[in-house]
């Protein structure tokens, strides 16, 4: 943003800039005594003053009074210092007049001869009978020279508001200044309350002057209503720096070159609107503000105020200097408004994880839409969106402060903890009482984004994630939990028909469980590794443990014929759940053999032969028991003495079972104690 329209020209008023600095240098010798007061002569005896011819264009002797001028002024200094100005004996209202009329050095010249006569009367004790007298004429005084004031007041504070300068006020404002300085020297006022003869101080009133016109200027920039415009502090602050700008080149350009070089005239000014802007800022920053102005303001005053933007243009050096400037707001407003800023984000960050939650609840869930595959993964944008919500926040906040940074990624890391439950819980709560087929492929996306996150947080972040995985871990697990529940619902009453009569007479088709099972355990493959393999492992051998527990329940005795029907079915439904579960990526062959082995004991029809199924049953299941041979020879139709004997010549030759489990473990998590109890 340009500072303004002149900031862009570095060449603008490229001469008078030389002609400025060729006058500072070669104009000491015009500020030369021209005239010295000329001495009172007062009537002996009476102490009256008879006759006074005052000029106050004198200026003392010695080198270090003299003022340089630049030289572009030279001719309006020349007819100010050159015409000598007596004081006349005028009334006050007449004086006055001329201070309306801007005619000051006049109106001084007349208001000093008064003040001179009134002291040499008081001196020669003329009004020792009439002090009321004294008395009224020193308030005459005092008000004609408080009306200079005000008037020099008058003429510093409306310097900027006008397009042009009125350089030949300025230059007489100069002179009136110093003429004061010379008749007024820094001496103790006469013994009494009066304040005759005292120094006036208009130098320090011009200063203040200022100090004024900067406070003006700055409360007189547009400042819209949070009703009017939403965005009014950003607005405001681009108003300020704008015509600040503009008026700190104006006075580079055209009002520095009236003033002599020991006014120091840009400091006075770049001081002066330093503090308006500060008592500004300071009055803003008690406003109830949000989080997007707390933003602004505390951007504004760290990166834009001293930049190249403001301060720092180049178009304003090497006359505006910032070097010297005290802090723009005092140590407790700002660390007042970096607390406020951080309330501010962590209700904007909670606001923000709200509505990430509602978008996947709304555009996600209700509508069924599938989460796309990225690198053969279920991919969720919640990685994305969360790390660029906290990288955003801790970007702008670095740019402030690293203070404000470190704490900005303290909260939101606070934050994060808190909503990675919620969502869980909103997730499940949605989906319990639901079928929904989107379930189990964003479980996967989710998984897989929060194994992401944990990663971003730690490399690009620095982030210690310790806390963060423990959370993660138990959302896992909760996820898994709902996952296996689901799948249990889901298959449980195709597992129930298991040796019924229509399973029995093929009624259900050969696919149906694997169908069921595959709804869930296809989605697996694109999950994150380990996870989707330890998922799939555990269906696999969870269909095949609930087969098997299916099939030993206690059932009346079946008939050969029966027996043959029963084998065929279970091997054609384990030749398919098997193939189904391995082309989707399980790792478990050690459980294809299971009920193939089962399959082959119900079918065998020569009793003979049954010991070696049970053999090689017992050979690649070594966690088997007494109780579950026993209840797949029954089911077999074996009496109980046969049942007894091949379990002996079976079992002796079975290899040693450790009490310790390893998860090759099929039979030990199968419970047989209601078919004992009906042996």
């Amino acid at each position: 943003m340009e500072v303004a329209p002149e900031l862009g020209s570095p060449t603008l008023h490229g001469e008078n800039i030389g002609l400025l600095e060729r006058g500072l240098k070669t104009m000491l010798s015009i500020r030369k005594s021209k005239q010295s007061l000329k001495k009172e002569k007062k009537q002996e005896g009476t102490g009256t003053l008879r006759k006074k011819r005052l000029s106050f264009l004198s200026s003392k002797n010695n080198e270090e009074n003299k003022t340089t001028v630049p030289n572009d002024l030279e001719e309006v200094v020349d007819t100010i210092e050159t015409e000598p100005i007596e004081g006349k004996p005028l009334s006050v209202m007449e004086i006055n007049e001329l201070i309306q009329k801007q005619k000051l050095l006049e109106a001084f010249a007349s208001v000093k001869y008064m003040e001179d006569e009134t002291i040499a009367e008081r001196d020669a004790d003329k009004y020792k009978d009439n002090p009321q007298e004294f008395v009224r004429k020193t308030k005459d005084v005092d008000l004609l020279y408080n009306s200079i004031k005000d008037m020099i007041q008058s003429i510093v504070v409306g310097t900027l508001e006008h397009p042009t300068v009125e350089e030949a006020t300025l230059a007489s404002l100069v002179t009136l200044i110093a003429r004061e300085e010379a008749a007024h020297p820094n001496a103790g006022s006469a013994p009494g309350s009066d304040l005759l003869g005292s120094p006036r101080r208009w130098r320090e009133e011009w200063r203040e002057a200022i100090n004024e016109s900067a406070r003006k200027r700055v409360l007189r920039v547009p400042l819209a209503s949070k009703e009017e415009e939403s965005s009014w502090l950003d607005i405001h602050l681009c108003f300020l720096q704008k015509h600040l700008s503009e008026d700190l080149l104006k006075i580079k350009l055209s009002v520095k070159k009236c003033y002599p070089e020991e006014y120091q005239v840009c400091d006075i000014y770049v001081e002066a609107f330093h503090k308006a802007i500060a008592s500004h800022l300071q009055d803003l920053s008690q406003r109830v503000l949000e989080f997007n102005e707390l933003y602004s303001l505390l951007d504004w005053v760290a990166n834009t105020y001293r930049s190249e933007l403001f301060l720092g243009h180049p178009d304003l050096k090497p006359e505006v200097k910032t070097e010297n400037l005290s802090l723009l707001l005092t140590p407790a407003d700002w660390d007042r408004l970096k607390n406020d800023y951080i309330t501010s984000v962590k209700g904007k960050i909670k606001s923000y994880f709200g509505n990430i939650l509602r978008l996947e609840v709304t555009e996600k869930w209700e509508k069924e839409v599938h989460p796309e595959v990225e690198d053969n993964l279920y991919h969720s944008s919640l990685s994305f969106d969360i790390q660029t919500i906290i990288g955003e926040h801790m970007k702008i906040s670095g740019a402030i402060s690293k203070s404000l940074k470190a704490k900005t990624l303290e909260l939101c890391l606070a934050e994060l903890h808190e909503f990675i439950p919620r969502f869980g819980e909103e997730f499940m709560e949605w989906h319990a009482a639901r079928d929904s087929p989107v379930f189990v492929p964003y479980f996967a996306a989710y998984i897989n984004s929060f194994h992401h996150l944990v990663s971003g947080l730690e490399t690009v972040f620095n982030v210690n994630t310790e806390e963060l995985q423990k959370i993660l871990a138990s959302l896992t697990k909760n996820f898994r939990n709902m996952f296996l529940n689901k799948l249990r619902t889901k298959t449980q009453p195709l597992l129930k028909k298991i040796l019924t009569k229509d399973w029995i007479l093929a009624t259900e088709k050969p696919d149906s469980l694997a169908a069921a099972v595959s709804q869930f355990s296809k989605h697996l493959q694109h999950t994150r590794q380990p996870l989707g393999q330890e998922l799939l492992r555990h269906v696999h051998k969870y269909v095949v443990r609930e087969y098997i527990v299916q099939v030993i329940k206690p059932r009346r005795k079946m008939n050969r014929e029966t027996r043959q029907q029963v084998s065929e079915r279970m091997s054609q439904e384990a030749k398919i759940l098997n193939k189904v579960l391995i082309d989707q990526g399980s790792d478990s062959d050690w459980l294809l053999p299971a009920l193939h082995h089962i399959a082959n004991i119900i079918g065998e029809k020569k009793k003979d032969r049954i010991k070696e199924h049970v053999k090689e049953l017992i050979q690649d299941y070594p966690d088997i028991r007494k109780e579950h041979i026993l209840a797949i020879l029954m089911l077999r139709g074996l009496g109980y003495t046969r049942r007894a004997a091949i379990f002996r010549q079976s079992f002796h030759c079975a290899p040693e079972c450790p009490d310790s489990r390893d998860e090759n473990t099929l039979f030990d998590e199968i419970d047989v104690s209601a078919v004992i109890s009906c042996f």
